[in-house]
């Protein structure tokens, strides 16, 4: 499943990110992780989540973003939840690319079944509606 929570700077998604991550580490019987541009949530995540610097990894762009989140589900069976905050900082802020790279993200997430939700700081109305076909906002 994947699920997004939208709103605009200061909105409060980071907080409710930090409160997702630390929820699904207690409920999760296998691994969680949370993927950032910089470091920024070390010391409000559990430290039984795994947080992954995405700089230290040279991810820039979508098709990156997709590669590193396919190869963490191909390469960890007992992961249950990846969390990603910043998303468009990421990956651009292109939004019909950003639609794109969730349907192609929904497609891999019938071979994993690792919940993913990204924040998006954005209008909700700046995402094109095939991103909604894909993904929930909550």
């Amino acid at each position: 499943m994947i699920s997004l929570i939208i709103g605009n700077k200061g909105s409060g998604k980071t907080k409710r990110l930090v409160e997702l991550v630390n929820a699904a580490v207690d409920a999760s019987k296998g691994n969680v992780v949370c993927i950032e541009k910089g470091l920024k949530l070390t010391y409000d995540l559990t430290h039984r989540a795994r947080l992954v610097n995405s700089e230290e990894y040279g991810i820039v762009g979508y098709e990156a973003l997709y590669g590193f989140i396919a190869g963490m589900c191909a390469g960890n069976y007992d992961l249950t939840d990846i969390f990603v905050d910043a998303t468009l900082r990421i990956g651009g802020r292109d939004y019909n690319e950003f639609a794109d790279f969730i349907e192609k993200l929904a497609g891999m997430c019938g071979h994993s079944a690792a919940n993913i939700t990204f924040t998006v700081s954005c209008d909700e109305g700046d995402i094109p509606a095939k991103a909604f076909e894909f993904a929930k906002k909550i």
